[in-house]
């Protein structure tokens, strides 16, 4: 890829100890980062779509497939290591060095964070993907006499990890077509959350049932309730 001032980009994989600076940071904010030794030639975007077979219709002679949500989008890459200096012209002793680099930005616990880190794809002046590693795996293809790699591809797949709030708004939580669980907050009402959900208060008897409720005045905050679809509870 090149850039507007025709420099040739590289693809940047920047390295963050939590989401929300993956959402707004660039390089000069990353904990670290990985640049490509030469860009990927594909790359493979993946989409899944979660179903739950209900009973077989009227006249139909199999089970229906019921929508219950999207999952995050996936993207998978293959990045090219190698030390004969046939690419950069820079040959090394060992690609040893370069893939323990690799899998310390993307695979390396942060004893801060109690987690791996999560990652920004960028590539010129675009941002690609924001996501977590998911898998890691390396392949060797070239050995010298005394079996040393100089030469491997590793393949990455990253999962989308957008924040909950616009993840929320992507999915239409709002939909009385699926189930949601709302944690209650001081305030709450079983009336109230049954018309913000399902658009009529009239249902909180049926939420409350299903709740095992004792009793659908007392809602305590932190308790986790169960809002399913309005055809499960008519």
């Amino acid at each position: 890829m090149m850039a507007d001032n025709g420099k040739f980009e590289k693809m940047l994989i920047l390295a963050f100890s939590d989401s929300k600076k993956a959402e707004s940071g660039g390089k000069q904010d990353a904990d670290d980062f990985f640049e490509a030794l030469i860009n990927p030639e594909t790359y493979t975007q993946e989409y899944k779509l979660k179903f739950s077979e209900s009973g077989q219709g009227h006249g139909t002679s199999g089970k229906q497939l019921k929508y219950e949500y999207t999952a995050p989008e996936e993207i998978s890459f293959e990045f090219l290591f190698d030390n004969t200096g046939i690419i950069d012209g820079n040959p090394r002793d060992s690609i040893a060095d370069d893939l323990k680099k690799f899998k310390q930005v993307l695979v390396g616990y942060q004893g801060d964070a109690h987690e791996p880190r999560h990652f920004k794809l960028v590539w010129g002046e675009n941002s690609i993907f924001k996501g977590r590693v998911t898998e890691l795996g390396i392949t060797y293809k070239m050995f010298k006499a005394d079996g040393t790699p100089i030469r491997a591809m590793a393949k990455v797949k990253f999962k989308s990890s957008i924040e909950e709030q616009k993840r929320a708004a992507k999915e239409n939580k709002s939909s009385p077509d699926l189930t949601h669980i709302h944690k209650v907050k001081a305030g709450d009402t079983l009336p109230l959350l049954c018309l913000r959900i399902y658009g009529d208060p009239r249902y909180y008897l049926q939420v409350a049932d299903i709740n095992k409720l004792g009793n659908f005045r007392l809602l305590r905050p932190g308790t986790a309730l169960r809002f399913p679809p309005l055809d499960k509870t008519s």
